[in-house]
């Protein structure tokens, strides 16, 4: 019986239709504004989830940067800074939770956030962060192999040191260079692989292979508009990083809603699973 059963399952998957991938909308700076209003007016609404997002994250870069310097190790406190950045899209999950749910209609709570995220993590969230960890593992190595190669022998017990070396130095300003060239690829890859992903996996029950691709296919269909909003979180986060992270305590969750917003113009809504089973004509 249990043969059986195995076999009458087998059959039943192998006759399900399969489920169309998702389909990627143009969009243009209008969206990105409308998206970035829509942002602002869930920050206001809910303004004591996105501070406590915020406070958490700019907490997280305060205690990067306070290790680096009790170890002495000036020349990781910018690298580690800017890697931190890139764990970004993991906090702002439960931002985009908040939007999901006053989309819905839903009151908002801690509980109904956590519930959610909660359901996903042992699933395809999970792998995502796996993802991002890995990104952000790739820079903190790339980074210790540029100081090993060209910065081996210089001192650098302080800021001021680290500083003087990087800026008045050729060693220093290669170090620079290569860093923030190696850095701008890593980071373009991982916008391209996640700006879409990690709304997606909220909002829809597919593998984080197919979320990251059709994040990919977002940014490639609309490069210009992807490109003005990489380019807007980046400056964002560095202004917001500058006052010893503080920025981020009201950057951070109004860039999360806005890239919420930004998903649902990006990708078209799901059909009823009846519409999906339709054959085409």
């Amino acid at each position: 019986m249990d043969g059986q059963d195995a076999w009458v399952a087998e059959q039943q998957k192998l006759e399900t239709p399969p489920r169309p991938d998702p389909v990627v909308n143009h969009i243009t700076f209008t969206d990105i504004t409308e998206a970035l209003a829509a942002g602002l007016r869930d920050f206001r609404a809910e303004s004591k989830f996105g501070l406590v997002f915020g406070l958490l994250y700019a907490v997280g870069g305060m205690l990067v940067f306070l290790t680096a310097s009790a170890l002495r190790m000036p020349y990781f406190t910018y690298p580690l800074a800017t890697g931190f950045v890139l764990i970004g899209p993991l906090v702002a999950i439960g931002l985009y939770e908040v939007s999901r749910m006053r989309e819905l209609g839903q009151t908002v709570t801690w509980g109904g956030i956590f519930r959610a995220i909660r359901q996903q993590a042992g699933k395809e969230i999970g792998w995502m962060c796996f993802v991002v960890l890995f990104f952000t593992t790739m820079w903190i190595y790339q980074v210790r192999l540029l100081l090993a190669l060209l910065l081996r022998n210089e001192t650098m017990t302080s800021m001021a040191e680290f500083l003087t070396v990087v800026m008045t130095t050729p060693q220093g300003l290669l170090f620079l260079g290569v860093g923030h060239i190696i850095g701008a690829v890593l980071s373009i890859i991982l916008f391209s692989l996640t700006v879409v992903s990690f709304p997606i996996l909220l909002d829809r029950n597919i593998d984080f292979i197919t979320a990251m691709i059709t994040s990919v296919r977002a940014v490639a269909t609309n490069p210009v508009p992807m490109l003005i909003w990489a380019v807007i979180i980046v400056a964002t986060l560095v202004v917001s990083v500058l006052p010893m992270f503080l920025g981020l305590i009201v950057t951070l969750p109004i860039l999360g809603h806005t890239t919420w917003h930004l998903y649902r113009r990006l990708i078209a809504p799901e059909l009823p699973e009846a519409e999906q089973a339709q054959p085409q004509a």
